[in-house]
């Protein structure tokens, strides 16, 4: 089985799963609001079996139970300090999810309720106060109200409805060795997926498609196994961090995200695939007007930003370090290459920065016009063009294309254009990206190759030419001449369907007559 029919597959289960738990909480609540304690019950499982994990391993010699230990005052403490220095926080016995789950099965005899819940959730957060982990653990579960009336009238009733989909939580079969998928994100971007309407945000806004994410993370990796740092300014769920992850070593992850929720399921999905509190610095605020990792450059950058968003665009900028050599801002109505601009400033000598976009920045005029020449003919930073299927995000069928940057390219260097944009497997909603779709993209990159009606690499005096125009049509010829037509053999082919039609009308003549019926030669 390839890696892209075992994601498929996973998702399948996992959608399935996320299905029934909606089900449960639908019609008592928005969409936005039961994708908020599905997610973080996930997360708090996580936290959960982690904590036994380790207190495992600490107390495997001593051939005692945690629950046991937590009695002993020493041990207590001693346990309590090894867990907040290893994981940030640390989960009481009687607070553990397994534990939960025993007594939900124990039915009106167990003593679980959503209070207990609460206190387990109050737990986790206290116990990093005061610690290296604070920040990274604060308001993380903020979204899940267990007090809201809309889960059920009284303490029970509530308590029954969370206890339901905690049992079908505790069957998902998501931290095992083989799991391919990126578990929190996958799940958000179902949840909105099915619930759009009702929850008002696109998933494509702040969930970039896993085979996005690997041709991201295959490109800032290329020659490279080990990464000091990688940033995603609109970094959303973290997926696209964690997808560089999986390309080579990452010492730390930097990411600032806008919405708060958002923000807080980037940080627990960081902890959810083992990335300690000491290697990651996610930052909650706008990007553009709140940089909050200004003085900092990293090896690597990746960002699939909102599209055309709006932003301030004031003149105040114009003296900002990240913009004021352009000597333009981008527009309001458009802040795609702003983004673009940031990310250029936090851009190491020696790395390299992926983007998503739409096709728009590649071609417009005016101030995004004047920038893109800038970016192109006094810094020679643009390496490459990658045009992407249409319909492969959700919440948006426009195509897309990634723009590759580099800050260390020599002055005869080329930009390579590559249009795999009918590259691709026709899904039930959305287009899919195969294994095969996204080597083919990353060989040609590396060889830079000029592949007919695929890749084309451009000098600077050809794009100059095209007066900095980039649309990839103009590089990249994918017209399918069609077969000439035979004139003669297609008036021939005419005088014999004619013969033909008189031939049928006769005989249709004839067995008409036949029956006393009239029937008018034309």
């Amino acid at each position: 089985m390839t890696t892209t029919e075992l994601q498929r597959q996973q998702q399948a289960e996992l959608h399935k799963k996320l299905w029934n738990m909606a089900n449960d909480l639908r019609g008592q609540m928005e969409a936005s609001e039961f994708k908020n304690y599905i997610l973080s019950l996930i997360f708090y499982r996580y936290l959960s079996e982690k904590t036994e994990a380790r207190v495992n391993k600490l107390l495997e010699e001593d051939n005692i139970s945690y629950a046991m230990a937590w009695n002993h005052k020493e041990m207590k403490e001693a346990l309590t300090e090894e867990l907040i220095q290893q994981i940030g926080y640390v989960i009481e016995p009687e607070f553990l999810f397994s534990n939960m789950i025993q007594e939900i099965a124990k039915g009106e005899q167990g003593m679980f309720d959503v209070e207990m819940l609460q206190k387990a959730i109050n737990a986790v957060t206290e116990s990093s106060l005061g610690t290296e982990s604070q920040e990274d653990f604060q308001n993380l579960f903020d979204d899940m109200d267990l007090s809201s009336t809309k889960l059920g009238r009284d303490v029970k009733s509530r308590s029954k409805l969370i206890a339901k989909i905690m049992v079908s939580i505790n069957e998902i079969p998501f931290f095992h060795d083989d799991v391919t998928i990126d578990v929190l994100g996958d799940a958000y971007e179902y949840l909105i997926s099915q619930f759009a309407a009702t929850a008002g945000k696109k998933a494509g806004e702040f969930y970039t498609p896993q085979q996005v994410s690997k041709i991201l993370a295959k490109l800032v990796t290329i020659g490279k196994n080990d990464l000091k740092s990688v940033y995603d300014p609109t970094c959303g769920s973290g997926s696209l961090l964690l997808r560089v992850a999986k390309e080579a070593n990452v010492r730390r992850f930097y990411g600032q995200e806008l919405t708060s929720t958002t923000y807080n399921l980037a940080r627990m999905n960081m902890l959810l695939h083992d990335v300690s509190y000491q290697n990651f610095e996610i930052e909650n605020a706008d990007t553009l007007e709140e940089p909050l990792h200004i003085d900092m450059r990293f090896e690597a950058v990746v960002a699939n930003p909102p599209y055309s968003a709006k932003w301030s665009s004031d003149d105040k900028f114009l003296n900002d370090e990240r913009f004021s050599a352009y000597g333009r801002l981008a527009p309001a109505s458009k802040a795609d290459y702003a983004f673009i601009q940031h990310m250029i400033h936090h851009l190491d000598d020696n790395g390299t920065m992926a983007v998503v976009l739409p096709h728009g920045v590649l071609f417009r005029g005016a101030a995004e016009g004047v920038i893109r020449k800038y970016l192109i003919e006094d810094k020679n930073y643009l390496d490459a063009i990658i045009g992407l299927p249409a319909n492969v995000f959700f919440g948006t069928s426009i195509p897309t294309c990634i723009l590759v940057f580099k800050k260390c390219r020599e002055v005869d260097d080329n930009i390579l254009f590559i249009d795999a944009s009918n590259d691709f497997e026709k899904g039930k909603n959305q287009n899919l990206l195969s294994d095969e779709n996204v080597e083919k993209i990353i060989s040609t990159y590396v060889k830079r190759e000029t592949l007919d009606k695929y890749s084309h690499a451009a000098s600077l005096e050809e794009v100059r030419e095209n007066d900095y125009n980039l649309n990839i049509p103009r590089y990249v010829d994918t017209f399918e001449e069609e077969e000439p037509v035979d004139i003669q053999a297609v008036q021939k082919r005419l005088k014999e369907l004619d013969k033909e039609i008189v031939e049928i009308d006769m005989e249709l003549a004839k067995y008409l007559g036949e029956l006393g019926l009239e029937w008018k030669l034309k």
